[in-house]
This record gives structure tokens, C-alpha cells and sequence, in this order.
């Protein structure tokens, strides 16, 4: 059995591998790819793998993206960080998905799934339509919970001017405070208005109305002033700095 992995965090690829061995599953890891672009351009040069766990969130872009450049015949396990709500679309035939942090027992009934199908689990158009309509709903969020002291406050996503992870916290920046957020940087990203908010990198989300300045950087990338960095460098990544300039001509 041969599986492809598409995950843009090491330590959840490795966690997925080692979940896999709990659950008796033998299989031949062929690759794991961390972005949109690099997995358009494996399955144009690979044979077409017997199963692929994809994360929803890459490094540069939604993996949603891949099926709209190349056809991929493929059975597909989405791992996601979204909320139940937002993903309804994907528990129909023989496409699943797994919520993250995975379980193990979560893992072992998509892996019955997938062996007791006699077709591929192609995504099917119509509900990749439905499941971007959900997440089109999600990004109207207005406020977010963050912690103060022994307690919450909510405040405005519009008074964020950006948002990053450091030691596996969320921290989001106003213009007079930073806060902790009780979410991952995914479920954070997945959650805001897209128009208004990019994820840089991995580690950082900026909002537009923060940019105070972009300067050329080395290897391709571009270099960020942004209001009350807190000492944080803003370094657009190479795979997203692409999309990056076409986010800021929206």
C-alpha cells in the first residue's frame, strides 16, 4: 500500500505516521509534500499512490487549490483543524476526513472505509463548492476570545494587526496589547476574512491594514513593516509571495 502524505507540519506528519503503525496499517510512505505547488507537480511526475492523507491548510494556499490545476484520481483522508460544522461536506461515499489532533480510533474507521470501497474517492466538485460555501460562512467572524489574566475578553478581529506562533502559543497583536488565543494558527487562519487577512508563513498572519511598508528580500521574497511588530521580523515566504502581491491588488 502506498501513501502520500500532504502536510505543511512536520511534527503532524510524523504524528499521523505513528498513529498509522498503532493501527496495523502496512504501507509504504512514497513522499510528504508541505505545499500546493509541489503536490500539483508530484502527481504530474508520480504514479498516481493508492491513498493520500491531505491537510486542508498548506503552506502556500488550501489544498482545495490542487483540484483545480490537475485531476487527482487518487482516495483522499482530509486531516483538518476546522470545526465539524464547516466540514459536513466531506462525510458522503467513500470521501472522509480526520479532525485533528488525530485519534486513533478516528483513524482506524477511515482506514475501514477506505479498504471496504471498490472505487476511488475522487472529490467530487459539488462538494468541494459546499464545503467553500461553509468556510465563505466561517470568515464572517467578527470577534475572538482571547485570554487576560485568569479569565477572557472578546475583542474585535478588525483590531488585530497581526497574529503569530511561538512555542506552539497564538498570540494576536492590537495596537496597544498582545493577547493569547486559544486556537491554532489553522483554526485562527480558517476563521477570518481572507480578503483582509494573509498567513505569511507558517508562523504569521498579518492584517492588510497593518502593512506600513514591503521591501525586496533575498531568494525571492519580500520583507514587511508592519505597526507594533513587538520585535518580530515579517518575512513573506517564497511559495506565497505570489499570491501575496495578488492579495494586495484585491
Amino acid at each position: 500500500m502506498h501513501i502520500l502524505i500532504i502536510e505543511d507540519e512536520p511534527r503532524a506528519a510524523n504524528q499521523l505516521q505513528s498513529i498509522l503503525k498503532l493501527c496495523s496499517f502496512e504501507y509504504q510512505l512514497v513522499d510528504i509534500i508541505d505545499t500546493v505547488e509541489d503536490a500539483v507537480q508530484w502527481f504530474q511526475e508520480h504514479k498516481t499512490p493508492d491513498l493520500v492523507f491531505m491537510d486542508i491548510q498548506l503552506a502556500d494556499g488550501l489544498s482545495f487549490e490542487i483540484f483545480q490545476k490537475i485531476d487527482v484520481a487518487a482516495p483522499i483522508i482530509f486531516t483538518t483543524a476546522f470545526d465539524q460544522y464547516a466540514i459536513q461536506a466531506f462525510k458522503v461515499n467513500s470521501v472522509d476526513y480526520l479532525l485533528k489532533p488525530i485519534q486513533k480510533d478516528e483513524l482506524n474507521k477511515a482506514l475501514d472505509k477506505f479498504l471496504k470501497s471498490n472505487k476511488s474517492a475522487t472529490v467530487d466538485p459539488a462538494i468541494l463548492k459546499q464545503l467553500l460555501s461553509s468556510m465563505q460562512i466561517a470568515n464572517k467572524r467578527e470577534g475572538i476570545l482571547v485570554k487576560e489574566g485568569s479569565g477572557f475578553v472578546q475583542i474585535k478581529i478588525s483590531d488585530l494587526l497581526y497574529m503569530y506562533s511561538e512555542e506552539s502559543i497564538t498570540f494576536g497583536v492590537t495596537s496597544g496589547k498582545r493577547y493569547i488565543i486559544d486556537e491554532t494558527m489553522d483554526q485562527l487562519f480558517n476563521s477570518l476574512d481572507h480578503d483582509q487577512f494573509f498567513r505569511i508563513n507558517r508562523g504569521q498572519i498579518i492584517a492588510k491594514n497593518s502593512i506600513q511598508k514591503i521591501d525586496s528580500y533575498f531568494n525571492h521574497r519580500v520583507k514587511l513593516s508592519i505597526s507594533n511588530p513587538k520585535d518580530q521580523e515579517f518575512i513573506v515566504s517564497r511559495q506565497k509571495t505570489s499570491d501575496f502581491k495578488e492579495w494586495l491588488n484585491r
